[in-house]
């Protein structure tokens, strides 16, 4: 773990850093990867005569505005479900994400998800599963043999402790017989799912990023041991 709060992950020699904003940063393409920001939620919920507060995106946004700052990439990608619903796709919604690029100083890219499905974002191009290097980019997982699959789509959460002191705490997730990393939601309305227990994790909590065990030993859970990142089995 560096300084910045970070966790480096290392697949076949190459690097990845992941970044307690619930990101992934891929400094060898200069690539700044996010997933699951559900833009628009609240609204979707309200027309539904929800009363869910307005305040999420903002929030959102700023985050990864933030670190587009830090990062200068040369490109971001999300990995799916960028809005929540066309329900949500309000006029300001939609003016926001036009000028997103401009403000992010770099070309923004969208892998298709299952919340796009059926809306038109102006200058924004949904595009299928595609590889960029080593790595397979989707929105759901997708194993692609030889390639590492970035993925989003499952809000990983981890849950931590028992009974009054249980915690659900969002994660990344790498599955080492698929050779597959899911994203935590970068979104702020956003809900999240436990992960099966053979899965590597790194909690995000409080500014940073922590590897921790799902197998849970005698005396109950412990982080693990950061060592040799995780490689293929067999």
């Amino acid at each position: 773990m560096n300084a910045s709060g970070s966790a480096e992950f290392l697949w076949r020699g190459y690097r990845l850093q992941l970044l307690a904003e619930r990101a992934i940063w891929d400094p060898q393409q200069g690539l700044l990867l996010v997933a699951d920001l559900h833009l628009g939620k609240a609204e979707s919920f309200q027309s539904q005569g929800i009363p869910l507060p307005s305040d999420g995106d903002g929030a959102t946004f700023n985050a990864l505005l933030a670190l587009a700052q830090s990062h200068r990439p040369a490109q971001v990608l999300v990995l799916g479900d960028l809005i929540h619903s066309r329900l949500g796709l309000t006029a300001d919604l939609r003016q926001k994400l036009g000028a997103l690029p401009d403000l992010l100083g770099c070309p923004l890219r969208l892998i298709g998800g299952n919340h796009e499905r059926g809306c038109w974002l102006e200058g924004l191009e949904q595009e299928p599963s595609l590889a960029l290097g080593p790595l397979w980019l989707s929105h759901a997982p997708e194993p692609r043999a030889g390639l590492l699959n970035l993925c989003g789509h499952r809000h990983p959460v981890a849950l931590i402790g028992g009974g009054a002191d249980r915690l659900r705490l969002p994660c990344f997730a790498y599955d080492p017989s698929a050779e597959q990393l899911v994203l935590p939601a970068f979104g702020q309305l956003t809900g999240g799912h436990p992960c099966p227990p053979d899965e590597v994790l790194w909690l995000v909590a409080e500014g940073t990023v922590v590897p921790w065990s799902t197998t849970p030993p005698r005396t109950g859970l412990s982080p693990r041991r950061p060592g040799p990142a995780p490689r293929r089995r067999g």
